[in-house]
């Protein structure tokens, strides 16, 4: 049984594996990490709910133009809730920049949580489903 969607965020550390790409092949969904390996999410979304993740290593340097665009203050945690923003709207980063840059618009209905887990930063985020 799919727990809710706030419980489910409450426990997203449990959900979360990293491994290769055929070790992850069974996840719900995948983030790939630079060093070619993956963190799956091993958990199903409530009925009429998607789940997204999105992991980046915590320690690597923030890349310059994105650090003179959007600061490094805490940059991993807001890039990649926006990558999971994205992916929930089927949109892409270089189009969401200029609306929204790594802020969570107004009119967002979903819920996410960002955490680190080892050396990464993971943002799960959900939302519902578009009909």
């Amino acid at each position: 049984m799919a727990l809710p969607p706030s419980d489910l965020l409450a426990s997203a550390s449990e959900h979360l594996r990293v491994g290769s790409v055929a070790e992850m092949a069974d996840a719900v969904t995948r983030s790939h990490l630079p060093d070619f390996r993956c963190v799956g999410w091993y958990a199903v979304p409530p009925a009429g709910w998607s789940v997204v993740i999105d992991a980046e290593y915590a320690e690597q340097v923030v890349p310059a133009p994105l650090a003179r665009r959007f600061g490094v203050d805490e940059f991993w945690q807001r890039w990649t809730r926006a990558e999971c923003l994205c992916k929930l709207a089927d949109v892409p980063m270089l189009a969401w920049w200029p609306e929204h840059g790594l802020d969570v618009p107004a009119d967002f209905t979903g819920r996410w949580r960002t955490l680190e887990l080892g050396p990464l930063i993971v943002t799960v985020a959900l939302a519902p489903t578009r009909a």
